[in-house]
């Protein structure tokens, strides 16, 4: 399986939005990108993730107006991040166990890399079950 930095190297380039932007400003974003989460940054620190459940859940739902709120007010600021260290399996799991959709990855020194999603993992699963399908049948045939 690819190493978790080629996948975050394909995402390029890292969309992010600061705590303090509207979330009018995030949705727009996230449309802009195709997302469905951004990664929040005070200074370049990582200080949460602002996804489409956030919106639908804490503005949407409680009737607040996305142009008038900030995305601090509603990002996710209890966060579960990997390092490249951790596999593909690793972070499955890890999402699986939380119930989270997307993992920040940072660096050595908690530096943002970028964020995977789960369908980033399935999708880099499948691929993989696809080549070993395609070697086995190779093998079977010759």
């Amino acid at each position: 399986m690819r190493p978790l930095k080629q996948l975050i190297d394909e995402k390029r380039p890292l969309v992010s939005v600061g705590p303090d932007a509207k979330v009018f400003t995030a949705l727009t974003l996230l449309a802009q990108f195709d997302i469905g989460a951004l990664l929040v940054l005070d200074k370049g620190r990582l200080v949460g993730l602002f996804s489409e459940r956030d919106y639908a859940r804490k503005i949407i739902l409680k009737g607040k107006a996305s142009k008038d709120t900030t995305v601090r007010e509603v990002m996710s600021d209890r966060l579960s991040c990997v390092t490249l260290d951790e596999t593909v399996e690793e972070c499955m799991a890890l999402m699986t166990d939380k119930h989270i959709r997307h993992l920040p990855v940072t660096g050595a020194n908690d530096e943002v890399l970028g964020i995977v999603s789960i369908g980033d993992l399935v999708k880099e699963t499948i691929s993989e079950q696809k080549f070993t399908i395609e070697q086995l049948v190779h093998y079977i045939q010759s």
